[in-house]
């Protein structure tokens, strides 16, 4: 561009300077010579008529504008692509055709000379140098290099907005990159390549939006034979992709490879033969699979009212792999884990053959062979609401005569997919929480599940009562969700001066709100008799003082109230009926003071001994500690805070006989420590067992009668052991309670 400025410049100048001596003067100003100028002008007049000779056409493009001058640099490139240049960032210089480097000269200098430059000369002097450069647009060299650019294509694949198989294109002009990553289409460049990426990703793999019938109908083929594996924990019942490859390869024209010309081609198919693609079950299935029914595994697990969708999914290690059971967290407590527990009938040999291998070897040998064991024991017993280990001990004693614990068989040495998976999703089926552990998902989500049957049952938070004036409590409230059956407990709960109607989701909960609410309803409509009570239970100034320095915070008066009203009232059942809450009140309200005044006296006595068995333990503590750590652990069980409200009379009036045990216990032990030892060997073990299963049990609130009448027995033979001379109202022994033990156990 500088030199068409100076022709413009000497045009001008011959225009307006007359006479020679004025323009060689001005020449000679601007350090130009006349003669090179006149020599120019002449070859510019002799290529202008040669030209019009060839009536060629010359261009109309205005020079001065700025289109003029990319006009003037493509026509330079055309004859200078050898001389192009891309700038080094790193440098600060330029690369250019062949790998070689150039700096542009600083007589060239240019304040923005662009990332692409085209120089007329490269002259090398200290280094190589680019003279008159100007910028160039790199798609230049792409309309007037086309010939000379060398194309690369890579990673052919299948886009399916497009509906064709594209590849990556790359070009380079004497090794300099003039594009990279440009999709084009691939059948131009390998048309049989192209048809095969086609076939295979549209096809096979079903990635094509298509309202062809065939492809819906064949996805959902592939999809049930694939829930047939999942199911059988089989990968090998369909057949892989090259065999459903050669089945499209084998009906589609050579010249098909992309979605377009493959709906043409269809639409003219089809009129012919409409199931020309359709694939049929046979094509698809390497063997039957035989035994994979919809009885062996069901599409949903009927509980109750309910059914629960079951999806089957393999993939070993993975969370998802085995059996899972969505449940909606509404219905979360209506899940029995004990159902649960046998699964589906297609994996429960498998599972039942598992625990069986579990079992000792001293006992597994006895069980035969154990693939023919899990068969019989399939075939003969039916799913329940009983624990499977438990269902295989009865089974076992019943036909083989054989007693196997149930603390034999280990549930956690089975593989993770013979445990049952739950997935908790909320009303809109979003998922909440996935385990295997229900009863740790019951505990986690146990809030949600009450405020579902609390707003499904609709009772009016308002409602409050001070007297049986609301009708019959129903045992069981079935409550609509969503389509679902919610069972509800209702109950009466205690508000403090009242009472309401309050719905639960467990039994165990409704019955230990009801319990407070009775008591609550009682020492309303019983004010006057429950005021006298706590008169008389505050007179004795010392049993409250050895009261509280046992239970802390908790108030005697409330505590003999609280066993006087059970003891009254109580005692037989809580009344759920208007009738049975009458007939009870009628027929405690006479003996209430008198039951209170006994339980004042039997816990006079108990602190008595309470206080006697303190002295010993504190002598015997620094000589025999682990006996003393024995002492009063037996003591936090019995005399925890609330031991008077919440122990049945029943047990209540032993305890001075258990204490007396306990001191006995520490009176000879002084005399035969090897005596005490022995004796406490035999207790432990049971002590130990039962210990642990209250302590399972509490966090689920699934204490039964059978285990409370165990503890009781376990006091009962710690009497029997270590003070003979104090009576047992039953006779028990050790041996005695390890049989029993394992029966509660197998039950």
């Amino acid at each position: 561009l500088a030199l068409l400025k100076l022709w413009t410049f000497f045009a001008d100048a011959l225009e307006h300077k007359k006479s020679n001596r004025k323009l060689a003067q001005l020449c000679r100003e601007n350090f130009l010579s006349v003669a090179r100028m006149r020599e120019w002008r002449d070859l510019h007049a002799q290529l202008q008529s040669m030209v019009a000779a060839l009536d060629w056409r010359t261009s109309a493009v205005d020079a001065s504008k700025l289109e003029g001058a990319a006009a003037i640099h493509r026509a330079l490139l055309a004859g200078l692509l050898g001389n192009v240049g891309l700038r080094d960032e790193a440098s600060g210089g330029y690369t250019g055709a062949r790998g070689i480097k150039f700096w542009i000269h600083p007589g060239s200098w240019t304040k923005k000379p662009g990332k692409w430059i085209v120089a007329a000369e490269l002259v090398e002097t200290t280094r190589l140098f680019a003279r008159t450069v100007a910028g160039i647009d790199p798609r230049w060299l792409e309309e007037l290099g086309a010939h000379l650019l060398k194309r690369h294509h890579e990673n052919p694949h299948w886009e399916k907005k497009r509906a064709q198989v594209v590849v990556l294109e790359r070009a380079t002009l004497y090794g300099l990159p003039v594009y990279a990553n440009r999709r084009v289409s691939y059948a131009p460049f390998d048309p049989a390549g192209a048809r095969g990426i086609f076939i295979r990703s549209a096809l096979v793999e079903g990635d094509f939006d298509t309202r062809a019938p065939f492809l819906a109908h064949n996805r959902r083929l592939v999809a049930d034979i694939e829930r047939l594996e999942h199911k059988s924990r089989r990968p090998d019942i369909l057949v892989d992709e090259d065999l459903i490859y050669a089945f499209y390869d084998a009906r589609l024209p050579e010249d098909v490879h992309n979605g377009a010309e493959f709906e043409r081609w269809r639409k003219t198919a089809e009129r012919e033969d409409p199931k020309r693609l359709f694939l049929r079950r046979e094509d698809l299935m390497r063997h039957e699979a035989a035994g994979i029914t919809t009885e062996n595994f069901p599409p949903a697990l009927q509980l109750g009212p309910n059914a629960f969708a079951l999806e089957y999914h393999f993939e070993p290690g993975a969370a998802r792999d085995g059996v899972t059971l969505t449940v909606p967290v509404a219905l979360l407590n209506q899940l029995s884990a004990e159902r649960c527990d046998w699964l589906v009938p297609g994996l429960l040999k498998e599972k039942v053959r598992a625990l069986a291998k579990s079992v000792p070897q001293r006992l597994r040998h006895r069980l035969g062979p154990l693939d023919d064991f899990a068969e019989r024991f399939v075939a003969a017993a039916r799913p329940a609401d009983v624990a499977l280990a438990t269902a295989l001990a009865r089974w076992i004693r019943a036909e083989l005569n054989l007693e196997v614990p149930l603390d034999a068989f280990r549930p956690d040495s089975a593989p993770p997919h013979l445990h049952m998976n739950f997935r908790v999703v909320d009303e809109h089926g979003r998922q909440l929480a996935m385990g295997r552990d229900l009863s740790a998902l019951k505990r986690a989500w146990a809030p949600q599940t009450r405020a579902a049957i609390a707003e499904s049952a609709s009772v009016p938070d308002e409602a409050r009562h001070r007297s049986w004036d609301f009708g019959d409590l129903a045992e069981i409230m079935e409550l609509r969700q969503d389509g679902q059956t919610l069972v509800g407990y209702p109950a009466l709960a205690d508000l403090g001066d009242a009472v309401a109607l309050q719905v639960f989701d467990s039994p165990e909960a409704a019955r230990a709100v009801h319990h407070a609410g009775m008591q609550r309803l009682l020492r309303i409509l019983l004010r006057e008799r429950v005021r006298d009570l706590e008169k008389l239970a505050a007179r004795d100034h010392a049993l409250n003082l050895q009261f509280a320095q046992l239970a802390g915070d908790v108030a005697l008066k409330d505590e003999i109230v609280s066993a006087a009203l059970d003891r009254s009232f109580l005692a037989d059942h809580l009344p759920t009926t208007q009738a049975e809450f009458e007939r009870s009140l009628e027929a405690g309200r006479s003996r209430f003071n008198l039951i209170g005044q006994e339980l004042l006296r039997t816990l006079g006595v108990i602190l008595a001994e309470h206080a006697q068995l303190q002295k010993r333990l504190n002598s015997a503590e620094k000589a025999f500690p682990r006996v003393a750590d024995e002492v009063r652990a037996q003591l936090a069980r019995l005399l925890h805070p609330r031991f008077l409200s919440q122990t049945p009379w029943a047990r209540l009036q032993h305890f001075p006989r258990y204490l007396k045990a306990a001191a006995h216990r520490l009176d000879k032990l002084r005399d035969d420590p090897a005596r005490d030892a022995r004796l406490a060997g035999e207790i432990a073990p049971l002590a130990t067992a039962w210990q642990r299963e209250i302590g399972a049990r509490a966090k689920l609130g699934a204490i039964t009668p059978e285990l409370e009448q165990f503890g009781w027995l376990l006091e009962e033979l710690r009497v029997a052991l270590f003070a003979q001379s104090l009576k047992t109202p039953v006779p028990v022994s050790a041996k005695r309670l390890g049989k029993l033990w394992q029966s509660i156990r197998n039950r």
